[in-house]
Parts: C-alpha cells; structure tokens; sequence
C-alpha cells in the first residue's frame, strides 16, 4: 500500500492503557507543533463511569467515541493540518474507523512488558482507568497488521529519550507534512 506524499497526517498513538499514550502523544505534538487530541477527552460520561467502576466497554460504547475522534481528525485536516491523537485504537475495526479521516492515518503503537504496564497504572492516580481493566484490555487487543501504516515503539526509560526516537523516525518518513 502506497502513502500520498502531500496532505495532512494524522498520528494515533495507540496501546493499552498506562502505555504511555498521553505522555508520548502530547511530548510528539511539541515537536511537531500540532493539535493533539487526548481520546479520553471524547469518551461519553457513561463510558468513563463504566470503565471506572471496572466495567469493560463493548463495541456499542466504543463506535461513537471513535467516530467523534474521527471527525475531530477530519475537521484538523480540512484546515490542512495534520494531528497527533492519543487513542487505545486497540483492535483493527477500531482504527479503520480512524482511518476513514481525511488526510492520512499512521499509527505508532505503544508496547511495554505487561509488569511495567501494570506498574504504571497502580501507580497512575484520579484517572478513570483502572488497573483491573488491563486484562480486558489485553484480551481486546489486536497488534498492527502487515497492511497497517505503522510501527511499534517500545515506551522504556525516559519520555523524552522515546519521543526523540519516535519522532526522528517519522521526520524521516513525512517530513515536512508533520510540521504545524
């Protein structure tokens, strides 16, 4: 599958939760100088009170919240900026909802050993995701296919070390297109 070289590219920082998403996200949104989307920030209020009470969200929760992501990337791209989005985008079908933005999606999937994710979110406070939620989360999960634009990144050590990584690499595959 061929990328355009031109238009707007919209980075979705994906993973289960306590990955890193948010951190990562807005550390690549400096420094491209983009507007960033937090994907907790589109959830419905039954959604959060559903995942804070340790109840697993289904698809029903999950296709609105993605929509609205979507037309946020949309809305970005039809002022012809790109965009960096923090977004679990944990299964296929979820990201081909995001896909269906204008301008280009690329997702960079966050990865930690499973005792340092769980480290993260004990220790993570007044967020409505809970540590009991990872094995849903898990459970959920589908890694990036082959025909997916993307890559995986490893969230070890400090913030700043990764985002230079990370963004070093995507300088070098969109170049200018990243810059706000």
């Amino acid at each position: 599958m061929t990328s355009p070289t031109t238009g707007p590219v919209h980075l979705v920082v994906m993973g289960v939760a306590g990955t890193g998403k948010s951190t990562i996200g807005r550390g690549l949104a400096e420094v491209f100088a983009l507007p960033f989307a937090e994907g907790d920030d589109f959830h419905s209020d039954a959604n959060r009170q559903k995942m804070a009470s340790g109840e697993p969200l289904t698809d029903e929760d999950r296709w609105p919240w993605l929509q609205s992501l979507q037309d946020w990337m949309t809305e970005q791209a039809a002022q012809g900026r790109s965009t960096v989005v923090a977004c679990s985008a944990l299964r296929q079908a979820y990201r081909d909802v995001l896909r269906k933005a204008e301008g280009e999606t690329f997702f960079v999937h966050l990865v930690l050993p499973e005792e340092v994710n769980l480290e993260r979110l004990t220790l993570r406070q007044n967020h409505f995701m809970t540590d009991r939620m990872l094995g849903s989360q898990l459970a959920t999960h589908e890694v990036l296919a082959e025909t997916e634009h993307g890559i995986e990144a490893l969230n070890v050590g400090d913030p700043r070390h990764v985002i230079a990584e990370i963004s070093w690499l995507l300088e070098g595959r969109f170049g200018a297109r990243l810059h706000g």
